[in-house]
């Protein structure tokens, strides 16, 4: 017995046993999204033939872009969704339409469930609220993505309008004169939140923290970034925007020196306020403290640019040039303590969370509390 990377029951089996992995890997307009699918899906070797894990059942299932269970079919054989393929100029229609592409064998495949209730982009209703004060988490103006659905997490490329909040600081070099070398999330129109070690401390004899790179895809592009559709026409982001930082504010606790790398936080803010558009958001700040009475099975995710592990027995890293997630466990922090001191070099240091694969580049810990998503931590250990 095995789980897909959606969460579905199924049997590790050699792929030319499961007819719906075998259609997926045939279609003609395969989509990144498809791509993962697979690769998540190996479960080992038959000699030389992968063997994926096979859902139990015909339809793989999948979470709609407003959060009802759903199944991944062709769109033909979804009305709602078919009927929106006549209204090509309806920005709501067509987002949601691109928000509702699944992994699945069909070509293409969506995700169908009840009968969708379209509301206006929700950049209109966000975009006047656009204030230095992180928005409040019940006005839907933070952690909302246009991705709500359907994940595949593993230290993958993200999906391009995925986390919108993820930013990265640009620091001015003398000799190299432009260099990326920390992130950090936007939680407001008007400020960032980092670690303390990005803007403070060693990190200044490498350069100096100039500008912020909001809406930002893959850092090697110059212009729109795009990345294959199900639609045919390519899914871009629009320009990313350079907002030269005004001032930075250290927690006034940090001490670089410290073994316990207590209170590495920091804050950015920007000369300029940061627009609300799909690929530019804020993500909410939570009213409570989570770690006192966790929810069950709860989960945080790792998001950012950076190096991967390629090949573990190898040691083998690639720098990635977009967005990579992966999925962390929640760990007590005694055990995560014990776990993390047997690390050579490594003592005490105080660590909420699992050991991550992808690694340099600060990264904010957030996780979805139904479809909202929170900054509940700093990714601090190298």
């Amino acid at each position: 017995n095995c789980s897909t990377p959606n969460g579905d029951g199924g049997t590790c089996k050699s792929l030319y046993e499961c007819e719906i992995y075998q259609k997926m890997f045939r279609k003609t307009n395969r989509t990144p999204q498809d791509e993962q699918f697979l690769r998540n899906s190996k479960c080992g070797f038959e000699g030389k033939v992968p063997k994926v894990c096979c859902p139990d059942t015909d339809k793989l299932t999948c979470i709609t872009p407003d959060a009802n269970d759903g199944q991944c079919i062709n769109i033909r054989d979804c009305p709602a969704l078919s009927e929106m393929l006549k209204e090509p100029n309806n920005t709501v229609k067509r987002d949601y339409l691109k928000a509702s592409v699944c992994p699945g064998p069909e070509d293409p495949s969506v995700c169908c469930g009840p009968a969708p209730r379209l509301q206006e982009p929700l950049y209109e209703q966000c975009d006047t609220k656009v204030s230095a004060l992180p928005p409040d988490p019940d006005s839907d103006c933070c952690g909302v993505d246009s991705t709500v659905g359907n994940k595949i997490i593993g230290g993958n490329a993200t999906a391009i309008n995925e986390y919108p909040w993820l930013v990265i600081i640009e620091y001015e070099h003398p000799i190299e004169k432009t260099k990326l070398m920390c992130g950090g999330a936007l939680i407001s129109g008007k400020y960032v939140l980092t670690a303390a070690h990005c803007v403070s401390g060693a990190i200044l004899n490498e350069g100096t923290p100039k500008f912020v790179r909001l809406g930002e895809y893959n850092i090697t592009n110059k212009g729109p970034d795009c990345v294959p559709s199900a639609f045919g026409d390519p899914d871009c982001t629009d320009d990313m925007i350079l907002a030269p930082i005004e001032e930075i504010i250290v927690h006034p606790e940090y001490d670089r020196f410290d073994l316990d790398k207590r209170h590495d936080i920091a804050l950015i803010r920007l000369k300029i306020y940061a627009p609300y558009t799909d690929f530019i958001r804020p993500i909410c700040l939570p009213k409570v403290d989570y770690s006192q009475s966790p929810p069950a099975d709860l989960s945080f995710y790792v998001a950012g640019w950076g190096r991967y592990i390629e090949n573990t027995t190898a040691k083998i890293y690639r720098r990635s040039s977009v967005k990579l997630h992966v999925e962390v466990p929640y760990v007590v922090r005694d055990q995560c303590q014990a776990a993390i001191r047997t690390i050579p070099g490594v003592e005490n240091i105080v660590f909420r969370s699992g050991i991550f694969s992808i690694i340099s580049f600060f990264k904010p810990l957030f996780t979805a509390i139904v479809i909202r998503w929170y900054n509940l931590a700093l990714k601090s250990l190298e």
